[in-house]
């Protein structure tokens, strides 16, 4: 890496009887000129691939960089450039300039009396241009050991995912100049196993019609959009002035893109997102279902080529959970179990008003015509509210296009809008849930349900068995069990409770921090709690107990518990009831007690396994 000598070259300049001092900083291929109190120009006169660019976080406003190649704005991006002190850097992208004149045109929103109190600010001093920028995981206490994060930055909703000749692509809402919300572009990331993920270059990045929001791909097999057969397309949400919908199309699966030159495909005038588009079989043409976010309702359009949409409906006004606006939906079909006939399910995530405050997905089942979704109702006629996931970090499901053998598999945002960009992380902020497979179940009463039952790919994760009891009795003294010493695990256990009986699941540590899960038989829930999980005060809305109902009424309870470094997910029942939680203890969980309030709960079976990953 080039470091920076530092020097000044001033000069004072009489117009008009006023003095102006121009003030001139020489670095190791780089020139910085304070022009005024908020105005600066960075010259890059050095080769090399990354010019490496000072963050602070604690102010709420960030630069505005014009990047000007050989004269003409080339992106604006948006940076919280360093005042008083260097969090970490960011690498702004050089090697597509290569031999042209870089200039960033940087217009700060700080408060100034002069130039020389700009110029005092540290991330002047602190660029530098670089060869390598390192990703190593400098957060080892809470980076995640088998969840997808980005290398570095901000992350949130996952979009445009698809599935193609043996290869899981993930995009993804990424910040790549900072590690709180800004510059939308759409990350990408791609698995052979939906467990190990590669980072690919960012796939589309903002431009004249806005930033990148999320949206969704498919594979075009019949070339109807006439890009090719096989072309990906991509519809996703250009968020500059107002929210409309564009396309873009890659011929190389998915590694790169080509903006298509006619957007935007659908506009309307008011406020819409999240476009998600599927070929209906059955119609012969596509479908894509889009949220008009603040009228909390999603709207039907069809097209034969991707290009033209027809507004065939909508769905929700008034019906569901409405307290906040609805956000990345999904529409698929699913197979009824035991039968050979299907229920169509439509995903809705909305922020706030999830079940435990701030974000959460809710589902409608019901049936689909190609041009018109009409819910189920209970039979007093209501539609009923239904939640996904009982947790208070799980929002932005969809899941992927194209899968194979018949399967809907999902993935989330591991995070809350509540607290996402205050966690105890800063080299990169949020992680994806595991994937989830979506079936249909019906509960006790023979209501339809969806569940989210763990991927099959994740068994294979498994190591070897840390801890194992088989036939044993829970009684009012815990029984303790070891975890593996990084806490990162899964927890296979099976028990039976007796009616009114309370069965209580403690993770814990030698600091005295612990989760706490409880089985109520009589009111048939489960519920988590992580007020003393760990680092909590970062936010009044973290501490927090969550509650599921657990759909059964014979006390029969099979749990999966994956806990990874900052995460914690509990399956019952095979995904019928699921709570996705952020943790984030000082050291890792090593202990699992489990007790019953009367001591009348029969432990079948319990499988403790450390992960390879």
């Amino acid at each position: 890496m080039k470091r920076m000598k530092r020097g000044y070259i001033l000069g004072a300049l009489a117009i008009g009887g006023l003095l102006n001092t121009v003030n001139v900083m020489a670095a190791d291929g780089i020139e910085v000129n304070h022009l005024g109190p908020t105005n600066t120009l960075v010259r890059v006169t050095g080769d090399s691939k990354y010019l490496l660019l000072p963050v602070q976080e604690v102010f709420e406003d960030d630069a505005r960089i014009n990047i000007l190649v050989d004269g003409k704005i080339e992106e604006t991006i948006y940076v919280r450039l360093a005042r008083t002190k260097t969090d970490y850097k960011v690498p702004y992208d050089l090697t597509p300039y290569k031999g042209k004149n870089v200039v960033l045109d940087i217009v700060t929103n700080q408060n100034r009396n002069s130039v020389r109190d700009a110029q005092d600010d540290v991330c002047w001093d602190g660029m530098v241009l670089a060869d390598e920028f390192d990703t190593s995981n400098k957060e080892r206490t809470w980076r995640p050991a088998y969840h997808h994060t980005p290398l570095y930055g901000w992350m949130n909703d996952p979009n445009g995912m698809f599935y193609k000749d043996g290869v899981w692509h993930l995009y993804y809402q990424k910040n790549p100049y900072g590690s709180k919300w800004q510059n939308m572009n759409w990350g990408h990331s791609t698995s052979t196993d939906l467990i190990h993920w590669e980072a690919q270059p960012d796939a589309i990045k903002p431009n004249g019609l806005g930033t990148i929001f999320s949206g969704s791909s498919a594979l075009d097999p019949q070339n109807t959009a006439g890009f090719g057969e096989d072309a990906v397309i991509a519809l996703f949400t250009s968020a500059g002035t107002s929210q409309m919908q564009s396309l873009a199309y890659s011929n190389d699966n998915g590694q790169t893109f080509t903006v298509y030159p006619g957007n935007p495909v659908i506009t309307l005038n008011s406020e819409a997102r999240d476009p998600n588009m599927f070929w209906n079989k059955e119609r012969g043409l596509w479908n894509l279902i889009l949220a008009h976010a603040l009228e909390k309702e999603m709207l039907i359009f069809s097209s034969p080529d991707l290009k033209n949409w027809t507004l065939e409906s909508s769905f929700g006004k008034g019906l569901g959970a409405q307290e906040g606006v609805w956000e990345c939906p999904d529409l698929f079909e699913l197979k009824l179990p035991g039968t050979n006939k299907s229920k169509w399910v439509l995903l809705s995530n909305i922020n706030p008003g999830g079940p435990f405050g701030g974000s959460g997905i809710q589902y409608f089942i019901g049936d689909f015509d190609g041009k018109t979704f009409k819910s189920d109702t209970n039979p007093d006629g209501t539609v009923p509210v239904k939640w996904l996931d009982y947790g208070k970090d799980n929002y932005a499901v969809v899941s992927w296009s194209d899968a194979p053998d018949g399967r809907r598999p999902v993935i989330g945002w591991m995070s809350n809008w509540q607290y996402a960009a205050d966690v105890p992380t800063m080299q990169f902020r949020s992680a994806n849930t595991l994937p989830r497979e979506m079936e249909l179940f019906a509960d006790a009463d023979g209501e339809l349900h969806v569940a989210s039952v763990p991927s099959p790919e994740l068994a294979k994760m498994r190591g070897k068995i840390v801890s194992t009891a088989n036939n044993k009795t829970i009684g009012t003294t815990p029984l303790n069990y070891s975890l593996p010493e990084d806490g990162i695990c899964e927890i296979d256990v099976t028990f039976k409770a007796r009616e009114n009986e309370l069965v209580t699941l403690t993770l814990s540590n030698a600091q005295g921090e612990k989760v706490v899960m409880k089985y109520d038989s009589k009111n048939h829930t489960m519920s988590f709690d992580r007020k003393e999980s760990g680092i909590v005060d970062f936010s009044d809305k973290f501490p927090a107990v969550t509650s599921s109902p657990t759909f059964e009424k014979d006390g029969n309870i099979n749990l999966r518990i994956f806990i990874d470094r900052s995460s914690i997910e509990l399956f019952g029942n095979n995904g019928q009831f699921v709570m996705t939680n952020l943790v984030f203890p000082t050291k890792p969980y090593t202990n699992l007690s489990i007790e019953s309030k009367s001591g009348q709960t029969s432990l079948k079976t319990l499988k403790i396994y450390s992960l390879d990953v």
